[in-house]
């Protein structure tokens, strides 16, 4: 249905002071704190995990060397998602002059629902990762205790026992994570590099990597999250995220948390003949998604 002078008829009003409910503020970008963006040509992109080999082993002299066979551990499939919204302008409005005015602000807001979609998309694959929707080339949840290797049985990118965020389950975090393996049980160098919180989790991330000392007690001990340099790129907080409780921790794992684009915003006008309506669209395609679950850690909150 396209918009008519009735339902614009304030803003035909003399002496009308202001419009509002279109110039609000966006979060916008927050996505690009936990995803790695890369184009992409296809209407879906896969990527395949390799298992790598095994420990050497030692070669008696004179006895022939040991061969061993790299095996595809699973493959992670990203499917673009097309992300359009459009309105329309009746004909009368048009010539009554009111194109220019409506127009500029309708773009705007329309502009706004497409960047918030974008943000709800991204935000969506961490809000699932632990209970189903989000499940991997692996076959289990984004965040799991049990993800399957090819000889290094199961690991896991969450506590063990759920737990709010804390000095202590921050720390736990980072033993976790620095015991990943690959998928032939070789250790990895990984670290915890960023914090991704709720906002309701700021002023708590704030107090845990910012304080010299320990938060919350009386002692004289270190914060030694913050003296070792643990969580070097600190927190960011994704107002997207539906679980107060719940925090995530970027590794420097490659190829964990990815952004596709396939297609970037492009707006269109035109009009139409029978009615003499203006329309005008926004559209994208894009998909947000994983391949290495190493790439992320996080814990749903006690």
């Amino acid at each position: 249905m396209a918009i008519s002078r009735q339902q614009l008829a304030k803003e035909l009003e003399p002496g009308l002071n202001a419009l509002f409910g279109l110039e609000y503020k966006n979060y916008e970008n927050q996505h690009a704190e936990i995803y790695d963006t890369e184009s992409s040509d296809r209407a879906f992109e896969e990527e395949v995990m390799l298992g790598g080999f095994a420990n050497a082993a030692v070669k008696p002299e004179g006895s022939g060397v040991s061969y061993d066979t790299a095996n595809e551990a699973f493959t992670a499939r990203y499917t673009h998602e097309t992300i359009a919204l459009a309105f329309s302008i009746t004909e009368e409005a048009v010539e009554d002059n009111l194109y220019d005015s409506i127009a500029k602000r309708y773009t705007k807001a329309l502009a706004r629902s497409m960047a918030n979609t974008k943000q709800i998309k991204a935000a969506n694959v961490l809000n699932n990762g632990f209970s189903g929707g989000t499940a991997g080339g692996d076959g289990v949840d984004l965040l799991s205790i049990a993800h399957p290797t090819i000889s290094a049985g199961n690991q896991k990118n969450e506590l063990t026992t759920s737990a709010d965020l804390s000095e202590t389950s921050l720390e736990q975090a980072m033993i976790d994570i620095a015991a990943f393996k690959d998928e032939r049980g070789l250790k990895i160098a990984a670290r915890g590099m960023k914090l991704i919180i709720p906002s309701a989790l700021q002023f708590t991330a704030e107090r845990i990597l910012k304080s010299t000392q320990r938060v919350g007690t009386a002692d004289n001990d270190i914060n030694a999250i913050g003296s070792m340099g643990m969580i070097p790129q600190g927190y960011t907080v994704n107002h997207f995220l539906t679980d107060d409780d719940a925090f995530f921790i970027k590794t420097d794992v490659p190829n964990g948390m990815k952004h596709f684009n396939r297609a970037a915003i492009k707006t269109a006008m035109e009009g139409d003949f029978d009615t003499g309506n203006m329309r005008y669209k926004a559209r994208e395609r894009y998909s947000f998604g994983f391949s290495d679950w190493r790439g992320i850690f996080g814990s749903p909150g006690a």
